[in-house]
């Protein structure tokens, strides 16, 4: 920045010369006229010619070597400036990025992902135009503005006071214009938000959009909220186009002042004829940045409603805060819920109430219940996504706030509910979890697949582990994008396995594969399954039903279902309801 004032300032110098020039050489030849008709029909008359074109060549030369003087100057100034607001862009997109990724579950779930984009995508470059461009030519208007006056002045105070009379007019026109400038970008910024939500909710939906036939409806939908777009951007626009005949007729009134006021002067021989040109191209050296303010103001105005609205995430803070124990990475791990009980910020759902239970190391728990008792959120505090309203959870007795997040989590293999696979291949989505240098061969990604039972169907594909899935993993089905997931999470060999319904699209023959495998896999860790499904949890050492956020009952599987309660009864049902194979 610091470079780019002063290559700035240097190119405003050079830019003064050749008006100063212009205003020699117009005295110098109306002088060598004057001469030239004195000296008629004498021989002084062709040397007086001669010396009248040496002069007006070097003038001449002066002003080109002056003109590209200040063009290497302006070359330079957006060398430094707009290159430096494109860093900056850049990091602010970083740091925009990375603060998203430290932000809780709660926060996506107010938030619209097309409102996300806009804010790391438009409202970036917005700020971008305003540190660049806006900065470069603010900085510049005024350093011309304090060099030319002040050679104005200096040249005839008089006239330099009535040649900047509009210019008070032109100051109150932009600050009312600007007002409303700032007013409809905010609408304009907020609808395009809404636009991009529309757009990539129809993106992510495309399959139900087709199978519901509601492809003309979704287009509708979308083209009246383009036309709302399109309205808010005339609008903002018809206030944009105004500034352009306001600056040039005031600009003109200068100009023309400078001509009539200037002319009575040189008349009364108080100014040359050369004070009047100069004027003249003093008046129109200011025309640009003079007109460039409408056009900064404008770019003020959207950055500083689009900084605004950057700010409103990024003063949001994450009430998860990561501490500072590390978990050893062969560690032996157990876990205690002691009266934990927990609502949704975003929903005011309480899932959980004063929930106790607990896990030893190299040892299994089933989790069950009917949907909404809570199963899920056990493991999303388990994972620290969220924290508890009341009570604590422990591993190996140490309070879970106090270990660092990333290797708590690194700790963790989580299956979550709703599987998620990147638009990758099948082997970068499953070492996903891996660090760069931990990427595994495919001799291990082929073991782990195994032990998820995808193995034999990735190899049937024709890129087998190469294959490209399509985004959120539609080209394959729930079972397929289920057991990937599971292979995900098995080859970061965690201490910790939590396995939330990730079975639940998988028939019950490789149900039963992929548990005898966790068995013999498993054996020396600590593994979670939450399932409403009986198959996948009856094998665990110790099961809990919870029913309304509360555990109704607790044992193994045998003393549950003699019990009677309400495993029983769930046990029960699923015997008679035909088995659902995908």
């Amino acid at each position: 920045m610091l470079g780019g004032v002063i290559f700035i300032a240097l190119s405003n110098l050079f830019a003064i010369y050749p008006a100063q020039v212009t205003r020699f050489t117009i005295d110098y030849l109306n002088d060598a006229v004057w001469l030239h008709q004195q000296a008629e029909n004498t021989s002084l008359q062709n040397n007086l010619t001669t010396q009248f074109y040496k002069a007006f060549f070097l003038f001449f030369l002066i002003i080109i070597i002056t003109t590209l003087i200040k063009g290497i100057f302006m070359f330079f100034m957006r060398q430094t400036i707009i290159v430096m607001s494109r860093h900056i862009e850049y990091d602010l997109k970083n740091d925009i990025y990375k603060h998203y990724q430290i932000l809780p579950l709660s926060f996506y779930k107010k938030n619209h992902t097309g409102d996300l984009m806009a804010r790391i995508s438009e409202d970036v470059s917005q700020v971008r135009m305003y540190i660049g461009p806006a900065i470069m030519y603010t900085i510049n208007l005024v350093m011309l503005f304090i060099m030319v006056i002040s050679v104005m002045w200096y040249v005839n105070s008089y006239l330099t006071i009535l040649v900047l009379i509009p210019l008070p007019f032109l100051s109150l026109g932009i600050y009312y214009i600007s007002n409303i400038i700032n007013k409809r970008s905010t609408k304009l910024q907020k609808q395009l938000s809404h636009l991009s939500t529309v757009a990539q909710g129809s993106f992510a939906g495309i399959r139900v959009i087709k199978s519901f036939n509601r492809e003309e409806q979704n287009s509708r939908y979308f083209l009246s909220s383009s036309l709302k777009f399109k309205s808010l951007s005339y609008q903002l626009m018809r206030m944009d186009v105004m500034f352009g005949p306001i600056i040039t007729l005031l600009i003109g009134a200068s100009t023309i002042i400078t001509i009539f006021i200037g002319g009575k002067l040189y008349i009364n021989g108080t100014i040359s004829l050369g004070n009047i040109a100069e004027f003249v191209l003093y008046v129109n050296m200011l025309t640009w940045p003079v007109t460039s303010i409408g056009w900064v103001s404008s770019i003020i105005q959207k950055a500083a409603v689009s900084q605004k609205r950057i700010n409103e995430f990024l003063q949001i803070r994450s009430p998860i805060i990561s501490g500072k124990k590390l978990i050893n990475d062969n560690e032996k791990l157990s876990i205690r819920f002691e009266n934990v009980s927990f609502t949704y910020p975003e929903s005011g759902i309480k899932a959980l109430n004063k929930v106790s239970f607990e896990v030893a190391p190299e040892s299994s728990l089933g989790i069950t219940g009917k949907t909404g008792s809570g199963k899920t959120t056990i493991a999303l505090l388990l994972m620290r996504l969220y924290d508890p309203d009341e009570g604590s959870i422990y591993i190996n007795e140490t309070n879970i706030k106090e270990f660092d997040l990333t290797s708590l989590r690194q700790a963790i293999g989580y299956v979550p509910q709703d599987v998620f696979l990147f638009s990758e291949s099948i082997y970068k989505n499953i070492v996903f979890g891996l660090d760069e240098h931990e990427k595994e061969g495919l001799a291990h990604v082929y073991e782990v697949s195994k032990t998820a039972e995808v193995y034999d169907n990735i190899i049937q594909f024709k890129e087998g582990f190469d294959t490209l899935i399509g985004e959120r993993g539609v080209t394959l089905s729930g079972g397929q994008k289920q057991r990937i997931s599971i292979a995900r999470a098995l080859i970061k060999n965690p201490q910790v396995l939590l396995l939330d319904d990730c079975l639940s699209a998988v028939d019950t023959q490789t149900e039963s594969k992929i548990i005898q495998n966790f068995k013999t896999r498993l054996a020396h860790k600590l593994t979670i399954y939450i399932s409403h499904r009986i198959n996948t949890i009856q094998h665990a050492e110790q099961i809990i039903v919870l029913g309304n956020g509360a555990i109704s009952e607790k044992g193994t599987h045998d003393e549950l279902i003699a019990l009677k309660g309400d495993y029983f009864q769930q046990h029960q049902s699923q015997l008679m309801a035909p088995e659902s194979v995908h």
